[in-house]
């Protein structure tokens, strides 16, 4: 529904334009790259396309725009541009780096590939000097960002020799990383399960600001279903994964992404994949039905999808496990103190909201004294009182 709910919005910007005939509207992202100039065709009104890969190029894509051209700016550059000090950053509760952009897997439901790229990582010193930046501008907790952000490499330098040793990779990173002096926290997504190898494991070990919430996607828990999807992993290899991680940092709090409704998914398929939820008692579950997009193996499939009143309620069933397995999981939390990051206001006024390591939401009251209320991105201990769905309440 990506492309109809870009289509829509795009209808209502038109009616801005009217009434301000100078504004310029641009699109940018995953459907601009996939629409290119068909989108210019379709919606007279927009100034300009720009691609997911070529975003540091908003600058001069505007200053040809003074000219009166409607530019197109998609495709993927053999160098791209990061400009962290032209990067608006939301908030000082945490501050996001991008290490690695596109992605080299070829899931057969996953229109990733064909609209960010082949793989692109940024070079370590390039990312250390960026959340060295961050660092000194105040923030404290760090997120590193990728498509598959496990498989980030130091890029080979052109004159790289045959018997040089192997690159350093995103246990390398980490490692480099977690000891710069102020970095309270150090989280990334989001991860391939297969891409994750011991020796980043290790690192949780050996770092206890590396948080403890992680986002390891899974898909399915039925290994007929990730064989056609295409994920290259096992229901099996996927649980050895998620115990060496939990060896390593007991407290660490999994989340994960999952698809319903794929081709030929049996009821027994759907089974397995519940039976994945009681196994790892997962976090936070993003879940959603199938969904076919352009260019994608999975189209080939078509003949043994599922019907859409079967895939909605296996998706409520799913969501409805969940349930019961947050609510036992917050449940632990009660009685515990904890720190949390503060993110900012809640809706309820005098209530304040923040983040655990572990990624979890947390309101609580605000001091009574001004002077004693922790501002946005400051670290406060927080008793926990009781539970919500989604979030934990205490003070």
């Amino acid at each position: 529904k990506a492309v109809q709910k870009v289509y829509s919005r795009l209808g209502e910007y038109r009616l801005l334009k009217r009434a301000r005939p100078h504004l310029q509207i641009g699109l940018c992202g995953c459907v601009a790259q996939q629409e290119g100039e068909e989108i210019l065709r379709r919606v007279p009104d927009l100034d300009f396309v720009l691609g997911p890969a070529r975003v540091g190029e908003l600058s001069s894509l505007l200053a040809r725009r003074a000219t009166g051209e409607r530019v197109v700016a998609t495709g993927f550059p053999s160098e791209r541009r990061y400009d962290f000090d032209a990067i608006s950053r939301d908030g000082l509760h945490k501050g996001m780096v991008t290490i690695i952009e596109g992605c080299n897997k070829r899931c057969t439901f996953c229109i990733v590939p064909s609209t960010r790229g082949p793989e692109a990582c940024r070079s370590a010193a390039e990312i250390e000097r960026e959340v060295r930046h961050l660092l000194a501008f105040g923030f404290v907790e760090i997120e590193l960002l990728g498509q598959t952000v496990n498989h980030w490499r130091e890029p080979a330098s052109p004159a790289a020799a045959a018997d040089e040793p192997d690159p350093a990779d995103f246990a390398d990173l980490l490692g480099r990383l977690a000891v710069l002096p102020r970095l309270r926290r150090l989280r990334f997504m989001t991860s391939y399960p297969r891409d994750f190898s011991p020796r980043m494991v290790e690192q949780f070990r050996r770092h206890p600001n590396l948080c403890d919430g992680l986002h390891l996607p899974v898909q399915s828990g039925s290994d007929a279903v990730l064989r056609r999807m295409g994920r290259g992993y096992t229901r099996a290899s996927y649980l050895d994964l998620v115990g060496e991680l939990r060896r390593a940092r007991p407290t660490l709090a999994l989340s994960t992404d999952i698809i319903v409704g794929f081709p030929g998914e049996s009821d027994a398929d759907f089974a397995a994949t519940l039976d994945l939820l009681r196994d790892v008692r997962f976090a936070a579950v993003y879940a959603f039905c199938y969904s076919p997009r352009p260019g994608t193996a999975a189209l080939k499939l078509a003949d043994s999808s599922i019907p859409d009143p079967v895939a909605q309620a296996r998706l409520q069933a799913l969501f409805a496990l969940q349930a019961e397995i947050q609510t036992e999981l917050h449940a632990e939390f009660v009685g515990r103190e904890i720190e949390v990051l503060v993110t900012g206001w809640a809706k309820t006024p005098g209530v304040l909201t923040g983040r655990t390591g572990c990624n979890r939401i947390v309101q609580f009251a605000a001091p009574d004294s001004p002077a004693a209320t922790p501002r946005s991105g400051a670290l406060a201990r927080v008793a926990i009182t009781r539970t919500h769905a989604h979030s934990l309440i205490g003070k």
